[in-house]
This record gives structure tokens, sequence and C-alpha cells, in this order.
């Protein structure tokens, strides 16, 4: 038994030993990476980028080519945690993570404030603690990172000769989140005689929560600078999804089914119950004044929408009905997420006003 043991540790010490000597030369791929990127001559040889040859050349997914250039290309501002990899301290991982983020923030990366948390962090933990420091460094531009993710939004179906339905897609983080937070509780085991595989359960819950049989409920954490939108505040948090924009956070605290907890200093401060903000008289009062969405030319019914604070709660606005309108989920995250802005005329209308447009100046000749 005891040779045995000695054994398992000689492959485990083993497998450490080997791992590094990797880590060491992914370093040394990913500093020539970066001179091949500047060189062109992926160019000369007809490719379309110098990710497309080493992806056929040197047998690379597309995103692991990226990776490797990232960390050439921002190794000279992360000197301290190259020899933190060299010493064994971290891995290459831990690189990739930190260059993307160099890459995300620019000017406002800090290598000497991430290192600790490559340190005492698995790289995948690292890369979910980068994106809380990524949205602290500047939260208007990873909420506008996060919102774009919409648009990439994909849903396809088709059905077979039987009537059986297809569902291939993609959803953005935020999106994903909500879907997973709705069917996670109908796909659990239904007793120790459900067999069912869990690809099963998930459809079987979208089914039933397509038949509006479960009323989705979310707990949302977030720090009372963060629904401030105040700059270094980092991301809020769900079960199921990486950390969310200020812009989404104050979207579900606007008027959502979901339970908040507001955290000040690492301390819990209130946790609110999971229930509509606006409910109860003011809520069929708002119904019977507005009866659907008050974007203009949306006749989205009532019961598709979301109360909407004009001026949000944490900004000065009240629950008054002046301050309140219908918006369907899709109109209140251009407001939100979309940085739209409505204004209620003395008549009483909604007018919108669109995103601010930065135009650049115009290219100079080549």
């Amino acid at each position: 038994m005891l040779r045995m043991v000695e054994e398992d540790a000689d492959i485990a010490y083993r497998m450490m030993e080997i791992r590094q000597c990797i880590d060491q030369l992914e370093l040394a791929f990913s500093e020539l990476a970066a001179e091949f990127q500047q060189s062109k001559h992926w160019e000369h040889q007809g490719a379309n980028s110098a990710i497309d040859w080493m992806r056929f050349h040197c047998h690379m997914t597309s995103n692991a080519a990226a990776d490797r250039i990232a960390v050439g290309e921002h190794a000279p501002q992360m000197p301290e945690s190259i020899q933190a990899m060299k010493a064994d301290v971290i891995g290459f991982p831990h690189l990739t993570v930190m260059a993307r983020t160099a890459g995300a923030v620019d000017e406002a990366f800090d290598e000497l404030q991430l290192l600790p948390l490559a340190r005492e962090s698995s790289p995948g933990k690292f890369h979910y603690k980068c994106l809380h420091y990524r949205h602290a460094v500047n939260a208007e531009r990873y909420a506008a990172e996060q919102a774009e993710q919409v648009h990439a939004r994909t849903l396809h179906m088709s059905t077979s000769d039987d009537g059986s339905l297809y569902l291939t897609g993609f959803l953005d983080s935020v999106g994903g989140a909500i879907v997973r937070n709705a069917l996670e509780p109908l796909a659990r085991r239904a007793g120790k005689d459900d067999h069912r595989r869990r690809p099963q359960r998930l459809a079987d819950a979208l089914v039933e929560f397509a038949g509006h049989k479960q009323k989705i409920q979310m707990q949302v954490t977030s720090s009372i600078e963060t629904l401030l939108d105040v700059a270094g505040a980092p991301g809020a948090e769900t079960e199921f999804s990486l950390p969310i924009s200020s812009k989404t956070a104050q979207r579900w605290a606007c008027d959502c089914s979901v339970t908040r907890v507001l955290m000040k200093k690492s301390v819990v401060i209130d946790v609110g119950q999971a229930e509509r903000t606006i409910r109860g008289p003011k809520r069929r009062a708002l119904v019977a004044r507005d009866q659907h969405c008050q974007w203009p030319g949306c006749e989205r019914p009532a019961s598709w929408c979301d109360g909407h604070h004009i001026v949000f709660w944490t900004h000065g606005g009240g629950d008054d009905l002046e301050n309140l309108c219908l918006l369907c989920t899709r109109h209140h995250w251009k407001v939100h997420e979309g940085g739209w802005k409505l204004i209620r005329t003395d008549e009483g209308n909604i007018i919108t006003l669109s995103p601010r447009t930065m135009f650049s100046p115009p290219r100079g000749p080549d």
C-alpha cells in the first residue's frame, strides 16, 4: 500500500513538472505569435489573419491562437505575472486572463492589483474576478460590451415531419442567466424514482415554463455603489451568470420578481422579498392609466410590461404615479442598458431620446 501511495505521489509530481515546462513553452510561443502578428508573413501566405494562419499551420483553435497573441502583445505590461508563472506560483492560463483584461481596460490596467487575485484563484475563478475588476474600472464600457451581446441572440426553430420541434440558439450571459433561473427549479429530479437524464429534464422544464406554471424568481446580490453606478463599484451577481453590469441591476431592481441582497463593505444591509416593486393598488392604477407599453408606437399589453421609474429610485425618483410608466421587456432594456432616455411632457406623453453618438475625426490618407 505504501509503495502505491509513493507511486501515485510521483505521478502527481511529474504532472506538475511537465505542466510547468508546457507553461514556459506557451509563453515563448506567445511572444513569437505577437511578433508574427506584426510581421505580415501570414498575409503573404494568403491567410486572412495571423490567427487564421496559426489555426491551420499550428493546429490550434481560433480562441487559443488569439489568447497566445494577446499574451505576447501584453507581456510588457505583465512582468511581475510572468515572473510568478516562471516561479510556478500561477499558470499560463492566468496570463491569458490577465492579457485579455489588459486589452479590455487599456491604460487603466494595474497588474499589481490583479496578481494577488491570480495567486489565490484558479484560472476560471480569476476570470470571474477580472470581470468585476473591469466593471470597477469602467462600468460604462462593461455595460456597453454586455449590451452588445444582446444583439447576437439567436433562436432557430424547425419542425420535422412528425411535428417535433428542433431548437438551436445562442443567448448572451444576462439572457442565459434569466433562462437558467427559470428552468433550473423545474429541471430538478422529482424524487428518487425520477430517472430522466438532465437534458430531458431541461426540455420538460422548458415546456412546463412555457405553460406559465412557474414564476421566475431571481436573487441579485449588489452593492449600494453598483446600483448608484458609482465609479469603481463591482458588478452585481446572480447564481447562474457572470458579473452583470450596474445598468442591468438597475433594470431588475426597477420592477422585477427578484430577491435583492444589498451589500455595503461586505456586510448584508438589506434583503428584499421576491415580489414586484410596483404592486397592489399602485400597479392596478398604473395599468388602468397606461394599458400598454408607453414607448411610442408599441402596444404590448400591460400583462407583458414592467413598471419603470422614469427617475430611478436611487437617483431620487419616487413611487408616485407621475414617475411611473409601463414598458415591455425590450423597451425597458433599451432605457437601462441601451442608453435611451424617457421624458414625460406636461401633457403626460412620453418622449424618447436616443443615446449620444460619438463621431471620431475622419481618417487621414494612408
